[in-house]
């Protein structure tokens, strides 16, 4: 008997997620999917790659386009809800293009990294970076939020959101073909792109949860 029970445990498949882990992306037009039809958004791309790779998780879209780092923190409370598990944190664009001086994009950041904190929720932070108009100073105070937060508040570190967007051979013409018309959002190739790269970091941050 015994050992026809250890027959029917060793061939019994063990399931790598015990709980589906529900991750909410909370973010700007850029994780809301402007200017794309739905099923070719970050969410729903992203929530496909994760499931091709046998990752139990659903991805909710907390995207608002126009949305700053201000806004994050306004409505991080109510997207931190008693079902989620994770957070993927995508805000700094818009702080940017309105030039919002960068210690208060910082306090910002920091208030939802204490929200999920208080929440017990787990963080991938993915990073900005100023372009260099703004001045040396400016950028490199803006460019040091993430990682120096993502270390002090040990939760994950994506350097940027388009990080699957290289550039190819130091032309940046070539970006241009994963890009929308107003050279700003992505398009669904672009967008693919960006999950490709992102989702390893993602498929971590629901480990974390999980565990």
């Amino acid at each position: 008997m015994r050992k026809a029970m250890f027959w029917i445990v060793a061939v019994l498949p063990s399931p790598a997620w015990a709980d589906e882990v529900v991750i909410a992306a909370l973010g700007d037009s850029l994780t809301q999917g402007y200017g794309l039809v739905q099923e070719q958004g970050f969410v729903p791309q992203l929530q496909a790659w994760l499931l091709a790779q046998g990752v139990d998780a659903t991805v909710l879209n907390a995207g608002v386009s126009g949305d700053t780092t201000a806004g994050g923190l306004s409505r991080v409370a109510w997207t931190l809800t008693p079902d989620v598990d994770a957070m993927i944190v995508a805000l700094g664009g818009n702080d940017l293009l309105r030039g919002i001086d960068p210690a208060v994009s910082r306090a910002n950041i920091e208030g939802i990294l204490q929200a999920a904190a208080q929440a017990e929720v787990e963080v991938l932070l993915v990073g900005m970076q100023a372009p260099g108009n703004f001045g040396p100073a400016y950028k490199e105070a803006f460019d040091a939020i993430y990682p120096e937060l993502a270390e002090a508040y040990g939760v994950l570190y994506q350097e940027s959101f388009f990080q699957g967007l290289q550039v190819e051979g130091g032309d940046p013409a070539s970006v241009r073909i994963y890009m929308q018309p107003d050279g700003i959002h992505p398009n669904a190739e672009g967008v693919l792109r960006i999950v490709d790269a992102m989702g390893p970091a993602v498929s971590a941050l629901a480990q974390r949860a999980a565990d």
